[in-house]
């Protein structure tokens, strides 16, 4: 299967950096299905740096034998499992077992603003997910 991964620099070989910013699945190495979806955040990641160039890494990735030897965490929709999930690493408090991959939807731009109404009470779990309405499936490897 083919992933894919924006950024502003070609990444030859992944490697793990160090992220303060609280991200849906925790800190990892974020790859995406979607070629278009990983243009759009080497956008997004080229603005931000303000340097290099818009690019998208692509990788082979054999999931049948990740399958085999990984431990793996998969959300087959938005629903209130995934939502926790994404709070908690948001939020930098979750405290459950470690995955070396996780494989979900990554919500869109209006997390945080979300993930703060939900956590305050302003939101109830059900308009949380509503709001919150995922942009395609990403996969993170840690």
């Amino acid at each position: 299967m083919l992933l894919y991964h924006g950024s502003n620099v070609t990444v030859e070989t992944p490697r793990l950096l160090n992220q303060a910013r609280g991200l849906d699945f925790g800190p990892g190495f974020y790859l995406t299905t979607n070629e278009e979806q990983a243009a759009r955040f080497s956008e997004i990641v080229f603005k931000r740096q303000k340097s290099g160039t818009a690019t998208v890494s692509i990788y082979d990735f054999d999931m049948a034998t990740a399958e085999k030897v990984l431990a793996i965490r998969k959300f087959d929709s938005a629903d209130a499992p995934w939502l926790r999930f994404v709070v908690e690493n948001r939020t930098h408090s979750y405290q459950g077992e470690a995955y070396d991959m996780v494989i979900g939807a990554v919500a869109n731009d209006t997390v945080m603003p979300t993930v703060i109404a939900y956590l305050d009470g302003f939101l109830t779990e059900e308009a949380a997910l509503i709001t919150l309405r995922p942009a395609n499936s990403l996969t993170k490897s840690a």
